[in-house]
């Protein structure tokens, strides 16, 4: 009896703008695959300057999916992106042996990877008052009731982070439960071999990077981009970095020089989590962001 081919994912994670999707390119054109964002902010089609979503020639250089999908009107959870994902690559693998997906956002790659804990849905209403609260009270209010109502998850949950605070207290109130109490019950078989290379830089190299690239997003037109979206800004897939603090600019807040310096130091403050998330995970062999992808595809090719 033979046995049925292996098939692969290679995983490419790491900061933001430490050139992964460079990486991820060089490597599907290798092993003649697509590539799959796992980059939360790039899903949506109203969002790219301040998301860095790939350039036209970087599309067209190998197939892309989740660039640019849905609208940030649209409701789309870790859950819904799981199932797409998990669908997606089985229908590539009746024709290829591999596929990249890359990306910072942690908890979508590890949805992926190892299956999302199973939630129960939660009614609209809740999720409404929670964003009342937060329009009332600020973050502090979610980081409050969070810890009241789920001491455990509210010590290691991305505190800067309104959606990911949001998301954990729907889940505490529309179940009464607390969320931590929904972790690691459940996960799902994948029917792929995971292969997780990770990009890494000394602090002061990754964080001229983000400077660079903060700099570059304004002169290609970050500010228009953004002054578009103001009308929208209340909206879950606004509340990020980039956005967020030039909101704070047109509401006369703050001026403009410091709305840009805040979206250094929140984009540093953000790089900073993802690796600290990225760390935990011993499976990925870690690169200099330097190093040759030729040298990265050898290392790949020999755990084939």
């Amino acid at each position: 009896m033979n046995t049925p081919q292996k098939k692969y994912l290679i995983t490419i994670i790491g900061p933001t703008a430490i050139g992964k999707t460079a990486l991820a390119i060089k490597i599907a054109n290798y092993f003649n695959c697509p590539v799959l964002s796992a980059d939360s902010r790039q899903f949506f089609k109203e969002m790219a300057i301040g998301t860095a979503v790939p350039s036209a020639e970087e599309l067209e250089a190998a197939q892309h999916y989740f660039i640019q999908n849905i609208s940030i009107h649209d409701t789309y959870t870790v859950g819904d992106f799981e199932r797409d994902a998990v669908n997606l690559l089985n229908d590539i693998y009746k024709s290829s042996d591999y596929a990249v997906m890359v990306g910072g956002s942690g908890l979508y790659i590890d949805a992926v990877l190892k299956g999302f804990d199973d939630f129960p849905d939660i009614a609209p209403e809740v999720r409404e008052g929670i964003i009342t609260g937060y329009k009332e009270g600020g973050i502090e209010y979610l980081q409050q009731e969070l810890q009241k109502l789920d001491p455990v998850h509210y010590k290691n949950v991305a505190k800067e982070n309104p959606q990911r605070l949001m998301r954990a207290l729907e889940v505490c109130i529309g179940t009464g439960k607390p969320y931590s109490s929904f972790l690691n019950i459940k996960k799902n078989s994948r029917n792929f071999v995971p292969i997780i290379i990770g990009l890494e830089a000394e602090r002061e190299q990754m964080y001229s990077r983000i400077n660079k690239r903060v700099d570059i997003m304004v002169n290609e037109g970050l500010i228009a981009e953004a002054k578009a979206l103001y009308p929208h800004k209340d909206l879950n897939a606004l509340q990020t970095v980039g956005y967020r603090e030039l909101f704070s600019y047109f509401d006369g807040d703050i001026t403009l020089e410091t709305a840009l310096e805040e979206i250094k130091k929140n984009t540093r403050r953000f790089a900073k989590r993802q690796m600290t998330w990225f760390r935990r995970n011993e499976e990925v062999k870690w690169f200099d962001y330097t190093t040759p992808a030729s040298t990265i595809i050898e290392y790949i090719k020999n755990k084939l």
